[in-house]
């Protein structure tokens, strides 16, 4: 039989053995995601599944608040977040919305066409609603595997997902631990000082792979 809290006690108040599937079953969904520093934009995050899968498209050569901030600038400029409307937008336009001072990334252009592919593929997989991708999938592997079909997610950015997807928005599939990465991620992430945490981590994980020799 499932343990039941009392109505004052927190998680920090349990006793025994927890497995982390049994503590995420306990703990609500986020309604924020503190990515941006915004907000509203951190808001939108956690409560509209296509601007978190915008946000992991343009999280690349900038910051992780830069990136995540983008779902909400373009919802602003465009005046929806709709996969079809943006997926059907002239290509022209939406280069010249994501280039508008200032402009949406490092490299508006490129992901102006990135963010377009990503919502075609969610208008023509899921009509339109990217929830679906998660929702009707019957396990964790497949979840997985949903993801690694969409334009711009390859696997690190897949298993990144689950890990908020699980850790962060209560989405419960059967094998879902298995497919979530087992070191720190965003999914981890759940204050501007965790943040801070996570983002000083990678730096330090950067300049090693420097100080060795790697490419970064």
């Amino acid at each position: 039989m499932p343990r039941i809290l009392p109505p004052d006690a927190s998680l920090g108040t349990l006793q025994g053995p927890c497995s982390g599937a049994t503590i995420r079953a306990l703990m609500p969904a986020a309604t924020s995601l503190p990515y941006t520093g915004n907000s509203d934009a951190d808001r939108l995050l956690a409560t509209d599944p296509l601007a978190l899968l915008i946000g992991f498209s343009l999280d690349q050569q900038v910051t992780v608040q830069k990136a995540f901030s983008g779902p909400w600038e373009l919802r602003q400029r465009l005046g929806h977040l709709d996969a079809g409307r943006i997926a059907r937008t002239d290509p022209v336009e939406l280069d010249r919305v994501f280039r508008e001072r200032p402009a949406l990334h490092r490299f508006p252009g490129s992901m102006a066409g990135k963010v377009q592919a990503l919502c075609a593929a969610i208008d023509r997989d899921y009509g339109g609603d990217a929830s679906r991708i998660w929702r009707d999938a019957a396990t964790g592997q497949e979840v997985r595997d949903r993801l690694l079909e969409l334009p711009g997610i390859g696997d690190m950015k897949a298993r990144t997902i689950l890990a908020v997807l699980g850790k962060r928005l209560d989405v419960r599939k059967p094998g879902m631990d298995e497919v979530m990465p087992k070191h720190q991620t965003l999914g981890d992430v759940d204050s501007p000082e965790a943040l801070a945490s996570y983002q000083a981590g990678k730096r330090a994980y950067k300049a090693q792979l420097r100080a060795d020799g790697k490419r970064v």
